[in-house]
C-alpha cells in the first residue's frame, strides 16, 4: 500500500493531472485545463515538502496520529490527513524561494471558486497570461525536487513550458522597467513643476510606502539614487557570536566583566520602497530584476540566556 504522504506518489499524480491540463486535442476547454493544472500545483507543492519530511504536510491533531504516521511510528497510513492548501503554499514560500505565496494562492482560490462557487474565475485571465505565471511557480518546485521539467511533462512538451517561462521572465523585466521609468518620470515632473493640480495632490498624499515587514535596511533607489528601504520577513541564515563588555579598570574585571550573545541575521529581501520618487517594488522578482540585493544582514542582541520561557503548564 502506498503511503498517502509518499512524495514520489504525489509527484506521479501531479504528472497525471498535468497531462490532462496540457491536452491540446480540443477536448478540454481552458477552464478545465486550468482546473487540472491548479490541482497539480498543490500536489507538486506537497511532494516537494514531503520529500524533505512528511511531517511538513501532516495535519496536527490532539492525539498526533498524522504526525506519528508521517514519522513512521504508527501503521494504517490510509487515514492520514494533510494540511490545507494555504498552509502547504505558505511553507513552500518559506522553503523554496522565490516561490510566490500570493501568486500561487490565486490558482488555488480560483480552483475553489470554480469547484464550490457559481463563478468561473479561470476565464477572468487570458490563457496567454495565465500559463506563464503558473509555470513559473511549477518550475521552482521542480528544481527544488532536483528534477527537470522534462521529468514532469515529458521531452515533447518541455519546449511549450520553456516558451511560457521565457515569457514570464520577459514580463518581469518589462514590469520592473516600467515601474522604475514611471517613478523617474513623475519625479522629474514634480521637480519641474509640470504636474497638474490633481497630480500634485496625489503626489503629496502618498503616505508611508513601506510594507511594515519585520526587518528593514537602507538601500539606494534604482530610480533616483536616493536612500530607500529594503524589507523582508524571512530569516534565511543566523550567525551567533558573543560580545564582551569590560568594566572600568579600577574594578576587579573578574567580577564586573560580562557578555551578551549577539547575532547577525540574513534576511530575504521581498520589498523595496523609496519616499523620494515613490518607487515600490513589491515582489522579490522585481527587487532582483532591478539589481537590488536579494538579501541583507541585520544585527541584534539576544535576550538573556537566563530568561526562561513560559511553559504554559497552568
Amino acid at each position: 500500500m502506498i503511503a498517502p504522504y509518499d512524495h514520489e506518489a504525489l509527484w506521479i499524480k501531479a504528472k497525471l493531472f498535468l497531462n490532462r491540463a496540457m491536452d491540446d486535442d480540443g477536448v478540454r476547454s481552458f477552464d478545465e485545463q486550468a482546473l487540472w493544472a491548479s490541482l497539480s500545483l498543490e500536489l507538486l507543492a506537497k511532494a516537494a515538502l514531503a520529500r524533505i519530511s512528511p511531517v511538513l504536510i501532516a495535519e496536527p491533531t490532539e492525539e498526533g496520529a498524522n504526525l506519528l504516521a508521517a514519522l513512521g511510528l504508527t501503521k494504517g497510513g490510509g487515514h492520514f490527513s494533510s494540511v490545507r492548501a494555504k498552509t502547504v503554499l505558505t511553507r513552500c514560500s518559506k522553503a523554496f524561494r522565490p516561490f510566490d505565496l500570493k501568486e500561487s494562492s490565486r490558482f488555488t482560490e480560483a480552483r475553489n471558486e470554480y469547484l464550490h462557487g457559481p463563478g468561473v474565475p479561470f476565464l477572468a485571465i487570458p490563457p496567454k497570461a495565465w500559463w506563464p505565471k503558473f509555470w513559473a511557480q511549477v518550475d521552482i518546485l521542480v528544481h527544488n525536487m532536483d528534477k527537470e521539467m522534462s521529468d514532469l511533462v515529458g521531452p515533447d512538451r518541455e519546449p511549450i513550458v520553456d516558451g511560457y517561462l521565457a515569457q514570464n521572465k520577459k514580463n518581469i523585466e518589462d514590469r520592473t522597467e516600467a515601474l522604475i521609468a514611471r517613478a523617474q518620470q513623475r519625479l522629474a515632473q514634480y521637480r519641474a513643476g509640470t504636474m497638474t493640480t490633481r497630480m500634485v495632490a496625489e503626489w503629496n498624499s502618498v503616505g508611508n510606502l513601506t510594507a511594515y515587514m519585520s526587518y528593514q535596511t537602507p538601500q539606494a533607489c534604482p530610480a533616483c539614487d536616493q536612500e530607500g528601504v529594503l524589507e523582508g520577513d524571512e530569516e534565511i541564515d543566523r550567525e551567533r557570536e558573543r560580545t564582551v563588555f569590560t568594566g572600568e579598570t579600577i574594578y576587579d574585571r573578574a567580577e564586573y566583566d560580562f557578555d551578551y550573545p549577539t547575532f547577525t541575521l540574513t534576511i530575504a529581501a521581498d520589498h523595496f520602497s523609496c519616499s523620494h520618487c515613490h518607487l515600490v517594488l513589491n515582489r522579490c522578482e522585481f527587487v532582483e530584476q532591478a539589481g537590488l540585493p536579494t538579501s541583507f544582514d541585520v544585527e541584534g542582541v539576544e535576550d538573556s540566556e537566563y530568561d526562561e520561557p513560559d511553559y504554559g503548564n497552568d
